[in-house]
């Protein structure tokens, strides 16, 4: 009789190849249950670690993972102290020498060339360096303001050790922009080496200046992903301009992603919505200099290009960029004006970079409806479209070129545009809502104009010019022959007869396939479900509700697993809420929804006692959390309401009860500080929370309190409160 053969009868390594080639780490972790043979291979195979639980414990660090070449160290509790200082509070914080500690990392781990870790003083980077001279790649995580040393002290220990050194990750990392360059300059071997920057620090007020950004390029000529965080304001000294971007493609050829975001950009700042989109000052970056920018680039693949200031007459330039860097694939650009024409049938603009698979425009003043339908023809290969702070867009151009795009659009994402509320915007994706995966909106409930919800793209008035818009797609050219016929445009003709230009909510009429690739050949749109949607992210302002959501017309999202939800204004002169919660329990109707990122940072109000007639933020706290016991989430990341005049995010006591009777939670990430005695409410009722099992306090935020004392959560705190989270029984 002969026996069947299973997994466990392959030879030992054609199974470790099976199990190097798993990367999602619940399914290892799953894979190493199994049985012990599978637990050893799956140990010795793993090459990338994130450690969390309490530094006290490393000692005990097991030795089973040498292949480990990524090594993440900065979540380690408690959040944001100084793992390896030898300084007395990091020692208290590790009951042990910090020396000691870096040797039993460096036994375990002695493969290491990728790390991450949280560095609070220079003394970590040098440790760090000595422990393995071999590192690679390397981002430093700092929300604490920048201790008092030398300039470059944080980056001199680090360009002195790891000579083979080629990525460098700072974007959440506090520093000043002079300590980097003098480093780059002492160190010409490891400058040279380098091949990947990330200077986009989102805790800068005040971004590179230009003779920084070329010292930086001069010394790493070599560099293929640069992203930094500049200031383009021509108001202050050392702005950046023209030749601050020449000097990028003449000292780095090889470039192949560039992000410049001006540092305004990074406070995610929505702007004016009755503005008419142009800033009061112009960026001093003219034609002539973006085309000798993007010639100079020829391997540029991503680009972004956010100068919160006019970039006026842009079309010609983006049409270099497309011819100049055929492998273009994603283009993000802000304050960019007159980026396509839209007249004639002729592509002009940005509509000629036909190889985008990714495009975002932000606060371009002049984008029409036709400027979007130009767009669609032109890049039809975008799967990711985002517009932001586009006002004269409206729900029949962004329909349209949903309809174009139907066979490659999955990700949309549609804010700051004033006639696009909610509901609008919903209508108008209604195209591809069988098809996109990611979306993001603005939770506005505002009706749309009426103007813009009766305007046909077939419609001309009789004293309309002969260039308009409107009547541009089916006139007679120059020569004399009819313009190439639009499918767009027939299909906005015959769905406005049809359902009145969907202002039922249900027009389904879609243009039979012809070759165009957008249609299902009989004629209508395939269902009313969201059946792929599985990732959905949300803005709403202060004191609005979220209930109104389903039937703007998310009600079907069978799929939906995640979900972010960004809160912001200011509660201070607000009256109390005529309602009692914020509209969470509207999400249940979600049956796959299990994460959640509820974002209430950019929410202001008083974290002490509130004038007459207000509430604080213990209050509004309950506001916003009221109904999430009703959701089945197995994670959550929550950052509270701020008190900006004390610099204090905490979680308040009516927001510790709502969160401890979710009682499917595993993860939960508070994003702020909290009181002992709150969070032991996650932790005493046996009944409540038995399936969760990993909770932090993160203050990642600038600045990061130096001394937590406005609450009782410190060192011992965290550990009190660990050691009872683990005490506890886990179902599974």
């Amino acid at each position: 009789m002969t026996t069947a053969t299973t997994i466990n009868d392959l030879p030992d390594a054609i199974l470790s190849t099976i199990i190097g080639m798993v990367s999602d780490t619940r399914t290892r972790n799953s894979l190493s249950l199994a049985c012990r043979k599978f637990r050893s291979t799956e140990r010795a195979t793993r090459t990338s670690l994130t450690l969390r639980g309490n530094a006290r414990d490393l000692p005990d660090l097991p030795l089973c993972f040498a292949a480990v070449t990524h090594l993440d160290l900065s979540l380690l509790s408690p959040w944001g102290h100084s793992l390896l200082s030898p300084s007395a509070a990091a020692a208290a914080a590790n009951d042990t020498d910090p020396l000691l500690l870096a040797q039993r990392l460096r036994a375990a781990f002695p493969f290491v060339d990728s790390l991450i870790v949280y560095s609070r003083s220079p003394s970590t980077v040098q440790i760090v360096s000595h422990l393995w001279p071999g590192l690679r790649r390397v981002k430093l995580v700092r929300w604490h303001q920048r201790p008092q040393s030398p300039p470059g002290a944080d980056f001199d220990p680090l360009f002195d050790q790891c000579h083979s050194l080629s990525e460098l990750d700072l974007s959440e990392f506090y520093y000043w922009t002079e300590d980097l360059p003098p480093v780059l300059e002492a160190h010409p071997n490891v400058a040279r080496s380098l091949t990947k920057v990330d200077l986009l620090t989102t805790s800068f007020t005040e971004g590179f200046k230009a003779n920084e950004i070329k010292s930086i390029v001069t010394a790493c000529p070599k560099l293929q992903h640069l992203l930094i965080a500049c200031m383009f304001d021509p108001r202050y000294i050392g702005f950046v301009g023209e030749e601050a971007l020449l000097s990028i493609s003449a000292n780095c050829p090889e470039l192949k992603v560039v992000h410049l975001i001006d540092t305004s950009s990074l406070a995610n700042a929505r702007g004016d919505p009755n503005d008419d989109g142009f800033t009061s000052e112009d960026a001093r970056i003219g034609r002539v200099a973006l085309v000798d920018f993007f010639s100079g680039l020829p391997l540029l693949e991503d680009l972004a290009l956010d100068v919160c200031k006019n970039v006026r007459d842009s079309g010609l330039a983006l049409e270099v960029l497309g011819s100049k860097c055929p492998r273009l694939r994603a283009l993000k650009l802000g304050q960019f004006h007159g980026i396509c024409s839209a007249i004639g049938s002729e592509l002009d603009g940005i509509a000629l970079c036909s190889g985008l698979e990714s495009l975002s425009i932000k606060n371009s003043a002049d984008l029409t409806d036709m400027g979007l339908i130009e767009i669609a023809r032109g890049c039809c290969k975008l799967a990711k479209f985002e517009v932001q702070g586009c006002k004269r867009i409206t729900v029949k151009g962004l329909r349209t070129m949903a309809c174009l795009l139907r066979k490659t659009l999955v990700d949309v994402g549609i804010s700051c545009c004033k006639n696009l509320d909610a509901a609008a915007s919903l209508r108008a994706l209604e195209p591809i809502r069988d098809r996109i995966q990611r979306l993001h909106i603005d939770c506005v409930w505002e009706q749309e104009d009426e103007h813009a919800r009766n305007f046909d793209l077939n419609q001309v008035n009789d004293d309309e010019d002969v260039n308009s818009e409107a009547s541009v797609l089916n006139r007679k050219g120059e020569d004399g022959d009819y313009m190439e016929f639009n499918w767009a445009a027939e299909y906005e003709h015959r769905s406005s007869k049809k359902c009145k230009l969907g202002l039922d909510g249900d027009c389904s009429y879609m243009p039979p396939s012809n070759g165009y690739g957008y249609g299902n050949g009989n004629g209508f749109w395939c269902g009313e479900s969201w059946e792929r949607l599985h990732y959905l992210s949300l803005w709403i302002g202060v004191g609005e509700l979220l209930t109104p959501l389903p039937t703007a017309g998310l009600d079907d999202c069978p799929n939906l697993e995640e979900i972010r939800i960004r809160v912001e204004g200011d509660c201070r002169g607000r009256q109390k809420p005529t309602q009692r919660d914020f509209g969470l329990s509207c999400l249940a109707g979600y049956p796959l929804l299990s994460k959640m990122k509820l974002d209430c940072g950019d929410t202001v109000g008083y974290a002490l006692t509130a004038p007459p007639g207000q509430m604080d933020l213990s209050l509004w706290e309950r506001f916003f959390l009221s109904g999430i016991e009703s959701l089945s989430l197995s994670e959550l990341d929550y950052w509270p309401p701020q008190d900006r005049d004390v610099n204090q995010r905490s979680l308040w006591l009516p927001a510790a009860g709502l969160l401890s009777e979710c009682l499917t939670l595993r993860k939960l990430f508070i994003h702020g500080t909290a009181h002992e005695h709150f969070m032991m409410f996650l932790v005493r009722i046996p009944s409540l929370n038995r399936n969760l099992r990993d909770v932090q306090l993160r203050e990642d935020y600038y600045p990061a309190p130096e001394n937590e004392m406005s609450t009782e959560m410190r060192v011992d705190s965290c550990r009190r409160f660990e050691e009872a989270l683990n005490r506890r029984p886990i179902l599974d």
